[in-house]
């Protein structure tokens, strides 16, 4: 694991989740990059989780800015951003993560 990215962060909601730092979320974009191959930008990243987007009155990408410098980032957000750079399905605790 990065050891950027503190083991609290990728905890479910209930089990005592710490929100990420503003570095914390910046680490997970780098992360989906070097997974994908790819550019993974904050624009991407607004449009992954599913804010809305920069044309009429939406400012997703903005809010996504404002994360990365604060951070204060939703928990769904940040557990899928974590999905999409390899952590698995966070939002589950480990007894539960094997069940169907």
């Amino acid at each position: 694991m990065n050891n950027v990215i503190r083991t609290e962060t990728l905890r479910p909601f209930s089990d005592g989740w710490t929100p990420p730092t503003g570095e914390e979320i910046k680490a997970v974009l780098s992360l989906v990059e070097e997974r994908s191959g790819n550019k993974f930008t904050g624009v991407d990243a607004s449009k992954y989780i599913g804010l809305p987007s920069e044309t009429g009155r939406g400012k997703g990408s903005r809010t996504f800015r404002r994360w990365c410098k604060e951070g204060g980032i939703p928990y769904a957000a940040w557990a899928l951003l974590c999905y999409k750079a390899g952590f698995g399905v966070i939002w589950e605790a480990d007894e539960q993560k094997g069940e169907n």
